[in-house]
């Protein structure tokens, strides 16, 4: 009937047609629409029903008094064991499979060595320990670390002494790594013409890799598939490319091994700029090489012939008398060496402790470790010849930052990077040497791990160089609070930026958009009465000061920490610690009488401090005590006080009414009080009160505390998803191209760089 109608439709005029189809094609759709509810509706009973017979049958089967339950339970008992036996011995037959394969790949290495034309270099071994359920292989004799009669439940969590070395990772046992070949990553190779791919075993599994780089270099086929018939892979120490052992010898015919230092080439310092100032004599380095390649050799050769005579069932205990024969050689190597000490001494393996400290030289003639007096020299370096295009990293890394990630983090840090751009931090070295490094660099970054004091003290060392243009500074958090990090964009700890791999971590601070950060000159003064003395003294700031409770609560916190630092392992725990001392202070209340002993002066003017408050904190970022935002920028206020800006040479003052009202504002239950905002702060003290800069707590004695600005800092944000972010990054990278160039001189980029910085901040 419809289509008969449709079909009479005039054809002279298309509206009338078109309007009798629609508004027949809408008395249509309800019916339509009404049918698809009714089939949802009819499937949905359907599977209701089934739904009830599935779990009726499994209820009667479970509450029946007959054999069916208990037999379903124990087969289903039996299906999970099953189950799970299964997944282990996959996951067993995964990592022994993996084992083998990289065995495979030392084997194919050793074949090879003198074809892979690898510059000669030694391992940089550390003291570390493999626990029983964390055996691995050692890199010399291809051998278990751990003995597999140690990995017992008796003996499982007793440690196992071993060397590490610290730049490659690999692992040996400490009577073997004397002996190991020199053929760890060379950093300095000044004079050579090209860079070669220096192709190395993956003993350790690299997280910081992309996806990308799970396949083949040349071929592009996956690595580490066993079932796919694939072959053992290296990876290249400085590109951290893979390739297949069958397809090196095609690459090499094809490129020549030449190695473009991958994805972060701007940002490794390139080996070929690197020079070594002294190497040692030459009859040093010929007696060394003489005495390390006859010892070598021996060692190999007892090495084969133990392992021959375990494969045939002789027992290692028949062993003593060739191992006995091994000292009594390396004590008469010892009187040789020590003949000539100025020599061997510069061509032996460095030996550091776990905390990456140098602490000796471990010669590779008879394995002995030497004292710390017997340190002969450090190795020094020069940059030169550095490519125009090359904006390399300077690393600082403080180990005994927050939860002490440095001796790991530098490991990794060293397989990504060049070693010799990765410095450590410690009460005898600071940033100076680092810096002096990199003096002759035109353009270069800095990445400080560690906390926001590690952060201040490079900051003041970059300072007293007087660099014409100064290095735009970017932080991997280690500390506890880590507030300067939050505010960059970096994150609030390492673990949350461990997730997503180092390496990426790297990549963005390549990407990232300079911004500046205002620094603050604290002048302390005590009052000539109190001490004698008219004692003055200077101290900097750049996140904020605070004065009463929540001093009180971070000396607390600091001086339980010096007295036992291994109980300050983790952020979290520190953070459950930061409460205790908290909930402490709450009970005492000993800064009550702030408000009567402490007069507040902005920018000449007496500010009154509310009766009721036991801390006053000046602020110059938004990030206070963990990222708590005590100013509030996005929160609507009734007085006419300005935003909050890291680089508007502006502070903020605020007070808190005890430790409680922290507490409250730690989960944002609260708001601080705002005071005032001023350029100049003066704070004068009638008696003796905890306070503390940027993290760093003290007891001050009376007298006056003026907080006036000091200068401006270069630091690098993690550049955000929005267009002005990358376009800070990018309009970055133009100015450096431009002073490259010659195009502008270091002043005015650095202008130039200070008003982007402002205006797209």
């Amino acid at each position: 009937m419809y289509t008969r109608k449709l079909s009479v439709a005039p054809s002279t005029s298309s509206s009338p047609s078109y309007v009798s189809i629609s508004s027949k094609i809408q008395r249509f759709a309800p019916k339509t629409e009404n049918k698809e509810r009714e089939r949802e509706r009819e499937r949905g009973r359907i599977s209701g029903i089934f739904s009830s017979i599935s779990l009726g049958f499994f209820a009667r089967v479970f509450t029946s008094s007959d054999d069916w339950g208990p037999f379903v339970i124990r087969w289903l008992v039996a299906g999970s064991v099953g189950l799970l036996a299964i997944i282990y011995a996959f996951l067993k037959w995964q990592r022994n499979t993996s084992l083998n394969w990289v065995k495979a790949a030392a084997l194919a290495k050793k074949n090879v060595l003198n074809k892979l034309k690898l510059p000669f270099s030694h391992h940089t071994w550390i003291e570390d320990f493999a626990y029983g359920g964390q055996p691995s292989t050692c890199s010399v004799c291809l051998n278990a670390l751990v003995c597999p009669q140690q990995v017992g439940p008796v003996k499982a969590s007793s440690p196992v002494p071993l060397h590490r070395c610290a730049v490659c990772s690999v692992a040996a046992h400490s009577w073997c790594s004397p002996y190991a070949p020199k053929d760890c990553k060379c950093v300095a190779q000044a004079g050579s013409s090209h860079l070669l791919h220096h192709w190395s075993e993956r003993w350790i599994a690299m997280d910081e890799n992309p996806e990308m780089s799970s396949f083949c270099y040349y071929c592009d086929e996956p690595c580490g598939v066993p079932f796919l018939d694939a072959s053992p892979t290296w990876h290249c120490m400085w590109c951290q490319r893979l390739i297949h052992v069958k397809c090196h010898h095609k690459i090499s015919k094809d490129s020549g091994d030449i190695c473009d230092l991958g994805s972060l080439r701007r940002l490794i310092l390139s080996p070929l700029s690197v020079k070594e100032d002294d190497k040692g004599t030459i009859a040093g380095r010929m007696f060394s090489s003489i005495t390390e390649e006859f010892i070598a050799s021996s060692v190999r050769g007892q090495i084969r012939r133990r392992r021959n005579r375990s494969k045939s069932g002789v027992p290692n205990g028949k062993n003593q008398d060739a191992s006995g024969a091994n000292i009594a050689l390396g004590y008469v190597l010892n009187g040789l060496v020590g003949l000539d000490k100025s020599g061997n001494k510069k061509n032996g393996d460095h030996f550091t402790k776990k905390d990456g400290r140098i602490s000796g030289l471990r010669g590779t003639q008879n394995g002995a470790t030497q004292k710390d007096s017997d340190i002969a020299h450090v190795k020094k370096y020069t940059l030169v010849d550095l490519p125009q295009d090359a904006r390399p990293l300077l690393v600082f890394i403080n180990v005994k930052s927050g939860a002490r990630y440095g001796p790991s983090l530098r490991r990794r840090l060293n397989m990504l990077l060049n070693p010799v751009q990765v410095f450590e931090l410690s009460s005898s070295q600071g940033p100076e040497a680092g810096l002096k490094l990199f003096c002759s660099v035109q353009y270069f970054r800095v990445l400080v791990c560690g906390g926001d004091g590690t952060v201040a003290w490079v900051l003041d060392a970059i300072e007293k160089h007087n660099f014409e243009s100064p290095p735009p500074v970017a932080v991997l958090p280690l500390g506890t609070g880590n507030d300067l990090s939050r505010v960059l964009q970096w994150g609030g700890g390492f673990s949350s930026n461990e997730e997503q791999g180092l390496r990426t971590i790297i990549t963005d601070l390549n990407n990232a958009a300079v911004t500046m950060l205002d620094r603050w000159k604290i002048t302390i003064k005590e009052n000539p009465e109190q001490q004698g003395t008219n004692k003055t003294q200077s101290k900097f700031m750049m996140n904020y000061l605070g004065i009463g409770c929540d001093a009180k609560v971070a000396y607390k916190f600091h001086t339980t920490r010096e007295e036992r630092p291994e109980k300050f392992s983790s952020q979290f725990v520190n953070k459950l610690r930061y409460a205790k001392e908290g909930a402490k202070d709450m009970m005492d209340r000993t800064c009550a009488v702030l408000p009567w002993q402490v007069r507040l002066e902005v920018d000449g003017k007496y500010i009154d401090i509310p009766k009721e408050s036991e801390g006053v904190i000046v602020l110059n970022i938004g990030s206070y005590m963990g990222g708590v935002d005590l100013w509030q920028n996005d929160y609507e206020h009734e007085d006419d006080f300005s935003l909050q800006n890291m680089h508007d040479k502006v502070l903020e003052v605020v007070s808190v009414c005890g430790a409680w009202h922290l507490g409250k504002l730690q989960v944002g239950l609260s708001q601080a009080r705002r005071l005032a905002q001023g350029n100049t702060i003066r704070i004068h003290l009638s008696s003796p009160f905890p306070v503390q800069i940027d993290g760093e707590p003290f007891i001050q004695q009376p007298g006056s505390i003026e907080i006036t600005h000091h200068g401006q800092v270069f630091m690098l944000r993690k550049a955000s998803e929005e267009p002005t972010g990358h376009a800070a990054a990018i309009m970055t990278e133009v100015l450096v191209d431009a002073e490259c160039n010659g195009v502008i001189n270091a002043a005015q980029k650095k202008l130039l760089l200070q008003q982007m910085a402002l205006q797209l901040s």
